[in-house]
């Protein structure tokens, strides 16, 4: 199937598309461009929401047909002749194996968009990353819609400013260039030094009349779809003002500055907990609804840096968005090529916080949940996440979604488990089935899709086999492993025990190891690979395909010294030396450190049970030892003691190996390592003793937790016992 997908070009264009291989990063306007907007007279008392409200615009526009007539006829003057020539070919079925007419179609829409506006514009990116509602070549075409624009005259922007801040330029600049550094087409940019303290800034200035043109085309485009409604083929799979809607409420946000200035600020917080990633300080005081000022950010885009840690900036982004998603619920939503940069210092500068959207908990816990049912090839949990996720309806019986889910899955999945196959592959995958089953790509996944869809296209220019999952299982690691909430909790055991419920040592290790790599790019700056040629950390894997392959990097640098040395891999597949190597005890430290450090409370409490069954079960075993040495075992015992202390039970046995493996992982092989004498077990007990002392209370803490369990489970078992002997007693 994967092969035959490859060799079809709208499958492969939907890949593409979905990647935003095809975004339009260029810096200046179309050439020959003229934007149409429009001046709506607005009287005393009767003024435009500045809040998305339906019901108002049809109040306001209602009254006023001039202006709408106006409208109308720019519309179709400019794209009159492209609507009909459109729609006659796709009613005399002429777009059907016609290619070449196809993108001829498309390209004409696109630059009939780029003139009529905002509004079109916006739609037109918005549709660009939907393969559920456009073909994949019409997606190709509009992704290369600009939104650089010719700009207006500056003695314009300067008098908004004034009028704006109610203060002269002069008084609030020492320095303003006399012309925009940038256009768009909601507003143009100004590079200025603030007087009061010096420091450089970026002043942006909406254009006049943007907000009377976009809400007269939000009114009209929803009055097309009201319209509409009363033709159910043409709403079946699509409701246009339900899409118009959810569209226009973010659109109107994103001209208002004070709240881009707000976003700002929050985000600025939300980031605080990654270091290398900077966000533009804003200025509040010089910001107003239509003027914005934030600090000027020196750097080139992440998408055109040739720089040697562009890699990591990548896997930095995957993080932050990551971060800002799943964590935060506050997710910055137009990450366009240009609004993401590589300062001169080697950070990652994110700008434009105009249009974010909101995550729920139900969500963002859905998310993490589908990702753990994809780990583990649990498929027919896949239909309740999509339920979950808002891809089906609420309802649906999802039991005959799932062979075909299954068949999608496994070939994505075929090579390297579900953290190597490609985030967007797969979504092109699945835009195949939307046209069978009742799947809908929800708003907010939309947006999602296409902040991926750019942080993939950036590192796939210069890495053909970077997988956005492999850069995104380190930060699951860590939410899973440090979040309280049941679901996460619940989603956590799913990754360790698996469907067949079996502790799973290796993947607790797994686990370990990925959240020892996202402190690594947190932190560090690490830019390389987390899983190069089948080995992810410590443990091979197996290889991805071609297609869903992890970043190839030169394996030599994974064994150099890079981040301490803890990813070489020169050593990986063979048996263990007689003296662990350096790196190899820093990860087991790193990851004992987290283990009883604040931070960890969360996966303590979940393995103590585990840890509980294994020490009850390691004391239950040297006590029969004991006996069996003293030549006691034949003896005759009580029923009391043999009820206190019974035989292992074949869980018993696996769980003592299971829970050896991991204390091996956290405090190193004793037994490997005694062969290199006392010098190498003093020097391996000297590496943990620090660790031990800094965590001490928690140590204490855990091992009374332990002592308490232990006691609590002896007890049981004698109460048991003793319910036994009383019962025939009662009868």
């Amino acid at each position: 199937m994967r092969e035959k997908m490859n060799e079809n070009d709208e499958a492969r264009m939907i890949m593409e598309a979905l990647r935003g291989q095809g975004l339009n990063d260029d810096d200046a306007a179309v050439a020959g461009l003229q934007m149409r907007l429009i001046d709506v007279a607005v009287g005393k008392g009767d003024v435009l929401p500045y809040d998305y409200n339906p019901e108002a615009l049809k109040k306001f526009f209602g009254s006023r047909p001039l202006s709408v007539v106006t409208r109308i006829a720019q519309i179709l003057s400019v794209g009159g002749v492209v609507f009909f020539n459109t729609a006659m070919d796709a009613a005399l079925g002429r777009l059907q194996n016609n290619p070449d007419l196809e993108v001829q179609r498309a390209i004409e829409l696109r630059d009939t968009i780029t003139s009529l506006g905002p509004f079109f514009i916006k739609i037109g990116q918005a549709l660009s990353i939907r393969p559920d509602v456009l073909s994949p070549r019409s997606m190709v075409e509009l992704q290369k819609l600009c939104d650089k624009v010719p700009s207006y005259d500056s003695k314009i922007a300067f008098a908004t400013i004034e009028k704006e801040l109610g203060r002269p330029v002069e008084e609030m600049f020492s320095e303003i260039t006399p012309e925009p550094v940038a256009a768009a087409s909601l507003g143009q940019v100004y590079k200025a030094v603030l007087r009061k303290t010096g420091e450089t800034v970026a002043v942006k200035v909406q254009r006049p009349q943007v907000l009377e043109t976009v809400s007269l085309d939000l009114y009209l485009a929803r009055e097309l779809g009201l319209l509409a409604r009363n033709f159910p083929a043409l709403v079946e799979r699509l409701d246009a003002v339900e899409l118009l809607d959810e569209f226009a409420h973010r659109f109107y946000q994103e001209l208002d500055y004070n709240l881009e200035c707000e976003n700002g600020e929050r985000i600025a917080r939300d980031m605080a907990v990654l270091p290398m990633v900077v966000i533009p300080k804003n200025y509040p005081e010089y910001t107003s609804r239509r003027v914005h000022v934030a600090e000027w950010i020196d750097g080139e885009k992440l998408s055109q840096s040739t720089a040697d840690d562009v890699g990591a900036l990548v896997n930095l982004g995957v993080i932050t968005y990551l971060t800002q998603l799943l964590d935060k619920g506050f997710f910055h939503a137009d990450p366009h090529p240009g609004n993401m940069m590589r300062t001169t210092d080697g950070k990652l500068a994110i700008l434009d916080f105009g249009l974010m959207t909101e995550i729920t908990e139900n969500q963002k816990y859905g998310m993490v949940e589908a990702i753990a049912h994809l780990i583990n090839r649990d498929y027919s949990e896949i239909g309740q996440d999509f339920i979950n996720l808002d891809f089906i309806p609420q309802g649906t019986d999802t039991e005959p979604i799932v062979p075909a889910l299954t068949k999608v899955f496994d070939v994505a999945l075929a090579g390297g488990g579900a953290k190597s196959i490609n985030f967007q592959e797969l979504a092109a995958d699945l835009a195949e089935v939307t046209y069978e089953y009742p799947f809908r790509i929800p708003p907010y996944f939309a947006l999602v899709i296409r902040a991926i869809s750019v942080l993939e296209g950036i590192a796939l220019v210069g890495n053909p086999n970077f997988a956005i999952i492999d850069e995104a299982y380190p930060y699951i690691a860590k939410r899973l492993m440090t979040d309280k909430s049941p679901r996460l909790r619940a989603a956590l055991r799913y990754m360790v025990y698996g469907k067949e419920g079996k502790f799973d040592a290796e993947r607790v290790i797994d686990l370990l190891e990925a959240l020892e790599k996202f402190k690594s790019i947190k932190d560090d700056g690490d830019g390389s690979a987390f899983k190069v040629d089948g080995v992810r950390g410590s443990r091979a894997v197996g290889r991805a395909g071609d297609f869903r392959g992890s970043q190839l990097v030169d394996t030599s640098e994974r064994d150099s010294d890079i981040d301490g040395g803890r990813f070489r891999v020169s050593n990986i597949g063979g048996s263990v030396s007689a003296q662990q190597s350096e790196d190899d005890q820093d990860t087991a430290r790193e990851a004992l450190r987290f283990f009883f450090s604040p931070e960890g409370e969360t996966f303590r409490d979940f393995l103590l049970e585990e840890v509980v069954t294994v020490v009850d079960a390691s004391s239950r075993e040297a006590l029969q030892e004991l006996s069996r040495r003293l030549g006691l075992a034949t003896l005759p015992v009580p029923s009391f003691f043999r009820a206190l202390n019974p035989e292992l039970s074949e869980n018993d046995k696996r769980m003592v190996q299971q829970i050896g493996t991991l204390v091996r992982f956290l405090f190193g092989d004793f037994e490997t390592i005694a062969e290199g004498g006392i010098g190498a077990q003093q020097t391996r007990l000297r590496g943990l003793i620090p660790v031990l002392t800094e965590y001490r209370p928690q140590l204490q803490d855990f091992g009374r937790t332990l002592v308490a369990r232990l006691t609590e489970k002896t007890l049981s078992r004698g109460l048991n016992w003793a319910s036994q002997r009383l019962a025939p007693a009662t009868r």
